[in-house]
């Protein structure tokens, strides 16, 4: 029996209903896993005696707009024993009721967690650490979402320098 086989089964034997797909691609296994069953499908894959995934390597997030549900938060696995790694990936509808917290499970998701709520504005449940972490405090909006205006400079060249320096502020003497 392949691991990949191995995770899935026992996923589904000790926690029914968690997995609501499985993609492979280019040899990374992708479980879709129903929001209300992560925690306990993390629990299983870090104390799993033949699973080890003792290794929880990044928590990021993507914006599907125009899709419905709108996120998918996506956590990165390793089972540095098995030398296997796995992605689960949860959707989410409203990011103010993102998936429930996996810290007590590994402690290093409260700040990957608190990383995704600083940049695409995902909730997580039981997180009290949710804080601005790259952003000052007093920033509007989460600027990953591709919803968020972009707000860039026309970058200057010798072709176009003089209407740009025309724009720019600049101090007074």
């Amino acid at each position: 029996m392949s691991f990949a086989k191995l995770v899935v089964d026992r996923v589904n034997t000790a926690v029914p209903g968690a997995i609501e797909e499985v993609q492979e691609f280019r040899g990374e296994q992708t479980l879709f896993i129903a929001k209300n069953k992560l925690k306990a499908v993390c629990q299983l894959l870090r104390d799993d005696e033949k699973l080890q995934f003792n290794f929880l390597s990044d928590v990021c997030a993507d914006d599907l707009l125009p899709e419905f549900p709108r996120f998918a938060v996506n956590y990165h696995l390793h089972s540095i024993p098995n030398k296997y790694p796995l992605r689960l990936r949860v959707l989410v509808e409203d990011p103010d009721e993102g998936p429930e917290t996996v810290a007590s499970v590994w402690a290093i998701a409260t700040w990957l967690e608190m990383e995704v709520w600083d940049l695409m504005g995902i909730r997580f449940k039981n997180n009290g650490s949710l804080r601005r972490l790259f952003l000052p405090e007093d920033w509007q909006g989460h600027p990953l979402r591709k919803d968020y205006p972009l707000g860039y400079e026309e970058v200057q060249f010798s072709f176009n320098w003089e209407a740009i320096g025309a724009r720019k502020p600049h101090p007074k003497e």
